[in-house]
């Protein structure tokens, strides 16, 4: 660990990180410049206001719940399918997984479009909530499957019970998949924007949206940014001092055997029908709604030629983002974990930032930066693809990190021993081992791209037309029929992604 942490850090890898840094930041410096410009009085006067604290109030509480909720939903999931004798197992594992497949705006089109009570601080919390919990389940359940069993084992055999063994030996080595999902459910959170809006539970990224859409008061929508980008930064800083400087990695993989199953007995089935329910309310809620629609919607059509288009391009360009940010998270995971200092920790934390605006601030700090930097890429898919980068890169970090935590450097060290260059070294030894990880970046990254609304409405070159942004002009309609079709094709496109994600979490049975 000392040898790790008084490496020297390569001058290539630290310059590609402190790009990607920069990069992330363009949003940021939008917003601060813009800040400065609006002066300090003006800036005062537009956030001190009853409106503002209501939306500080309904951003925090939103965020402070789904969060919560996420992480006590996701880890009892991933401890039921990988610590008992559930029925069943990889069954359950797909479908808990499943839900990434239905986006959140799509999962609040299906709640609004059957029940129009169904709205609010509840209605949202019940959505997110749906939505979300797969980004903490996954990297709980994966974390739970590499785990020496050995070291419950021990726990045991001095006197402890399980659950015991499961406060002082289990959940301290889960921190970094529990903390990384729920960095990355308060994130999105922060940003989102669709399934509130459907739902109106008004928060900084709604009100934001409706200030540049409807009256295009770029001052007041500049000041709620910047307190957006604040509650950003404080969920950082909470992020990285709950998560300390621990290293988790090991040689080996522990015993060649799966960890012992606590049998559930008289708890089996109604455990079962409790799953069963979750999934229901997540699955099959939206599947309903969206054949209830297909088959009954006044306003139902299929425009074949019009939903091939938007699905082609939707593909493409989630593809090209997805590879590009994946790319573009290497060199900061590599920085965070295997030169540790308090710059590649600021690199780090700064590729974040950005990820809790709202895709139109994102896509208006990239307006004025290609405008006066580099014209020639306004209007086209590259400027797209940047904004994505910036928009999704945490998706990747999370990923990506927590695998590279888990590569033991001490592989890096007898490859360097052995004449081995730390480029090749990282070719031959440390990308297969994190090759799952980046596997699950990538896809992660393809799910929120393939669903991205407002960036993709700015900065898309003239003439084109996603599925997420057909679905959103007629869901916003309150043409629920016309908009199924497009809905169905977004999850339609999500699911190779998710299935993607299953097979590099896979479960023994």
């Amino acid at each position: 660990m000392k040898a790790n942490a008084q490496a020297k850090t390569p001058p290539l890898l630290l310059a590609a990180g402190v790009a990607v840094a920069l990069l992330a930041l363009i949003p940021l410096a939008y917003v601060a410049t813009y800040t400065v410009i609006i002066g300090p009085v003006e800036i005062w006067e537009l956030v001190a206001r009853p409106r503002i604290v209501e939306l500080l109030r309904n951003t925090v509480t939103l965020a402070a719940a789904c969060m919560a909720a996420t992480v006590v939903l996701g880890l009892a999931l991933a401890l039921l399918v990988e610590r008992t004798d559930l029925p069943g197992r990889r069954l359950w594992h797909g479908l808990l997984v499943a839900p990434l497949a239905v986006p959140a705006f799509v999962n609040g089109y299906a709640w609004v479009s059957i029940d129009r009570s169904i709205n609010g601080f509840s209605g949202a919390f019940l959505v997110i909530t749906l939505s979300y919990y797969p980004l903490v389940y996954l990297p709980a359940a994966a974390a739970l499957r590499g785990l020496d069993p050995a070291l419950e084992e021990v726990s045991w055999a001095l006197g402890h019970s399980r659950w015991r063994t499961l406060g002082r030996v289990v959940l301290p080595q889960l921190r970094p998949a529990l903390l990384g999902g729920a960095l990355l459910v308060g994130l999105h959170l922060l940003a989102e924007f669709g399934a509130l809006a459907l739902l109106r539970f008004p928060t900084f990224t709604t009100a934001i949206y409706d200030q540049y859409g409807s009256t295009f008061n770029g001052s007041a929508a500049t000041a709620m940014a910047g307190v957006l980008v604040m509650l950003c930064l404080l969920l950082l800083l909470a992020d990285l001092r709950l998560r300390g400087h621990r290293h988790y990695a090991r040689i080996g993989q522990g015993a060649a055997r799966d960890a012992s199953r606590t049998p559930l007995g008289a708890l089996r089935w109604p455990l079962v029908a409790a799953v069963a329910a979750l999934l229901v309310l997540a699955l099959g809620v939206p599947t309903y709604a969206l054949v209830r629609w297909l088959a009954v919607g006044t306003s139902t059509e299929f425009p074949l030629d019009e939903l091939a288009t938007a699905a082609l391009t939707t593909v493409a360009l989630a593809a090209a983002g997805a590879v590009a940010t994946t790319l573009a998270a290497i060199p900061v995971v590599w920085l965070a974990v295997r030169h540790r200092s308090r710059v590649s920790t600021l690199v780090e934390r700064s590729a974040y930032v950005a990820n809790a605006l709202p895709g139109i601030v994102v896509g208006l700090a990239l307006v004025v930066a290609s405008l006066k930097v580099v014209p020639v890429i306004y209007q086209t898919s590259l400027l797209l693809v940047i904004a994505y980068a910036i928009l999704f890169l945490p998706r990747a970090l999370v990923s990506v990190r927590a695998g590279l935590e888990q590569a033991p450097v001490v592989l890096d060290h007898v490859a360097h021993s052995l004449g081995v260059g730390p480029v090749r070294t990282a070719q031959r030894v440390t990308l297969p081992l994190i090759a799952s990880g980046l596997g699950a970046g990538t896809a992660l990254v393809f799910l929120a791209i393939s669903t991205e609304l407002t960036a993709t409405l700015m900065l898309s070159p003239i003439g084109t037309h996603t599925l997420a942004t057909e679905f959103w002009s007629a869901s916003s309609e309150l043409r629920y029929g016309a908009a199924a079709p497009y809905a169905l094709l977004l999850v339609l496109i999500s699911i190779p992604a998710t299935v993607l994600l299953m097979r590099h979490e896979r479960i023994t049975p």
